[in-house]
């Protein structure tokens, strides 16, 4: 199964979107879920996703406010809720998995945010969804709460991108593969230095797939590219490209 990022650059019709990823030959999306970027009507997404053939194969929960998350103030409720929320969406809309930021490096991690991971991996069992927190510039967060929260609920979303820009020294796939829920593949070229399609920047993709295979990953080959550096080229023609760079990632997982 190959899917890809629903919001990918470009402004069109939310229905066009969803109809030209699944012409490309996509399986499935990732769903932005919040009013961010412009998303006013995310809450159809899954709907309209359906409605295209479209597997939806997890929600991208809202980033703007994922250092709150250890603050003790209604500020860090608020996220708090605003997590458990997402968790009785995906329950609603039949959608297996939730991504989600945890604080950045910045932000080191206390009992009081422990206390509130216990309390979204308690929803996440009763509802049966999964949360794969997602590495960033977060990894002594990220590696703290996968210690200590022993739940087939909560994994690991591995993202090759931040990886190679934050922490290329470090074993990611090795460490967190047996947890692995989800993947963010993209290339570190570009304006950005992320989201690029693959093979268009310097990540060697042939390790990065040997290493997602060996996991034992069973999951789909996901892609979270941006048309940040091909803006010359049509929205059809930026995902058929996607396409055929997601199948050949898919390769060589075998």
């Amino acid at each position: 199964m190959i899917t890809i990022y629903d919001w990918f650059g470009y402004e069109m019709p939310i229905k066009e979107r969803y109809q030209l990823i699944k012409e490309a030959g996509f399986d499935g999306v990732l769903l932005w879920w919040s009013e961010d970027f412009g998303r006013n009507d995310y809450l159809n997404g899954p709907q309209i996703a359906q409605e295209a053939g479209l597997f939806i194969e997890n929600i991208h929960t809202p980033i703007q406010n994922q250092n709150n998350l250890w603050l003790d103030n209604l500020d860090g409720e608020a996220l708090t809720d605003c997590y458990l929320q997402c968790l009785a969406d995906c329950a609603e809309f039949e959608i297996p998995t939730m991504v989600v930021h945890l604080p950045d490096e910045d932000n080191p991690h206390n009992a009081l945010g422990l206390n509130r991971i216990l309390r979204i991996t308690e929803k996440a069992e009763q509802l049966g969804v999964n949360v794969a927190l997602e590495n960033l510039r977060n990894l002594t967060n990220l590696a703290y709460v996968l210690e200590q929260v022993d739940s087939l609920c909560i994994g690991f979303c591995y993202d090759c991108g931040h990886h190679y820009r934050y922490y290329p020294g470090n074993d990611l796939l090795s460490t967190y593969g047996s947890r692995l829920m989800a993947l963010h593949l993209h290339d570190n070229n570009g304006s950005y230095a992320q989201h690029g399609l693959p093979f268009d920047g310097t990540i060697d993709w042939s390790i990065t797939m040997k290493k997602i295979a060996e996991t034992n990953y069973s999951g789909a080959t996901a892609i979270e590219v941006m048309n940040w550096d091909y803006e010359d080229l049509s929205a059809k023609d930026f995902l058929h490209k996607a396409f055929e760079r997601a199948k050949r990632l898919e390769a060589l997982k075998h």
